[in-house]
């Protein structure tokens, strides 16, 4: 079992079961709860993630599977391949282009099925065979709000800036082209989206 990232919610392991690699998310227990609240808690998250996945893959969201899911940890499909964090910058602008499409068609699907991500970034999103797959649900939740799915782009856009500075004009115009391809009501969310700038702007953030 080899850990690859420790977080103050979940522990993520890499093992093999019957030959296969596996991701394996164990949300740890914390101290300062009381224990019976604190499994209840974990619990719930568990489970809310897992619906939140099995969700997104019904709406046509590539996510991984999950295998397994228990009181406080979930067994998925482990996706081979580097993070858009550390692969898109380095891209040719074709191969950039398309990724941008399926980008804003995965957050139409998204909020076309009411869910918000809670942390749309290039650290959560892999590109392997000419597919996107969006990962880490564990911020997500269910809402129809079109303030929540503003949000929701406000942080993709934030994040897309601050790691992405170079390629922001060109991907988020094709990010938003596709996304109002995949979502009826895309007008409503990018016009409250411009209020959202337009409120941070104001307040110097």
């Amino acid at each position: 079992m080899q850990i690859i990232q420790r977080g103050a919610e979940a522990v993520l392991y890499l093992e093999e079961i019957d030959g296969k690699k596996v991701l394996i998310k164990d949300r740890l227990p914390k101290g300062y709860r009381i224990p019976q609240l604190d499994d209840k808690i974990r619990m719930q998250r568990t489970r809310h993630e897992e619906a939140l996945i099995l969700k997104a893959r019904r709406a046509g969201v590539h996510a991984p599977s999950v295998m397994e899911a228990g009181e406080s940890r979930i067994v998925m499909e482990w996706i081979e391949g580097r993070k858009l964090k550390d692969s898109l910058n380095g891209m040719a602008r074709s191969q950039r282009a398309g990724i941008y499409r399926l980008i804003g068609e995965s957050i139409g699907r998204l909020h076309s099925a009411g869910i918000i991500h809670g942390d749309l970034t290039t650290s959560n999103m892999i590109f392997k065979d000419n597919r996107l797959f969006i990962i880490d649900f564990g911020l997500g939740r269910i809402s129809w709000k079109i303030e929540d799915q503003a949000v929701d782009l406000y942080l993709l856009y934030e994040a897309l800036k601050s790691t992405h500075l170079r390629l922001l004009g060109d991907a988020w115009k094709s990010i938003l082209k596709a996304y109002k391809q995949n979502y009826a009501k895309s007008n409503e969310v990018l016009s409250r989206l411009l209020k959202i700038e337009n409120r941070r702007r104001y307040k110097g953030e």
